[in-house]
């Protein structure tokens, strides 16, 4: 979508910014709503709760990355296409060798931030019946007489998956960084 932002035509523009528009516009909770209530069974289709689930937040996590790497793709000079350009390259090969290796570059810190928004909008899920962390959680407190100590763990389950996959991102990004690319060094 971010190439298409960039480099796409105008209809391919267009259309790209209404679905950006529509997932960044809408609160997750209406979103689920709409799609598990309305859009999936308006069409006939009788779609699990936990796909409905992954579908919202995936379309809508698209929506948000996609800016992030628009903002990437359009922080590459210029130049980058002109050069690619004149040594006989088209404009997919200068996008797809030029263009975007540096851009993954620049996009990753923004875009890492975006996977503890996903995991932790995931508990809003519970209300199309999805059965995720924090539904187990209330599951297991109704059940027993303590309530603080079993909240706590399923809050250090989220701070642990949330480290987790912070961590990893952080080593791609320490792996792919180019040094001195972007800090100001010369």
């Amino acid at each position: 979508m971010a190439v298409g932002q960039v480099y796409g035509k105008r209809p391919v523009r267009f259309l790209i910014g209404v679905f950006v528009w529509f997932f960044r516009g809408l609160p997750v909770l209406v979103l689920l709503f709409l799609f598990f209530f309305g859009i999936f069974p308006g069409l006939g289709l009788n779609v699990p709760a936990m796909v409905v689930g992954a579908t919202v937040l995936g379309l809508r996590g698209a929506a948000y990355q996609s800016q992030i790497f628009r903002g990437a793709i359009q922080s590459v000079s210029e130049g980058q296409m002109i050069a690619a350009r004149s040594v006989g390259m088209t404009k997919l090969q200068s996008i797809r060798h030029v263009i975007l290796p540096q851009a993954v570059r620049v996009a990753l810190p923004g875009w890492s931030n975006e996977y503890p928004n996903i995991l932790t909008d995931s508990s809003i899920c519970y209300a199309i019946g999805v059965m995720e962390l924090m539904t187990r959680t209330s599951q297991i407190v109704s059940n027993t007489s303590v309530t603080m100590p079993i909240y706590l763990v399923c809050a250090g389950i989220f701070i642990l998956l949330n480290f987790a996959g912070m961590r990893v991102l952080h080593l791609i990004e320490k792996k792919i960084q180019i040094p001195g690319f972007g800090t100001g060094a010369v």
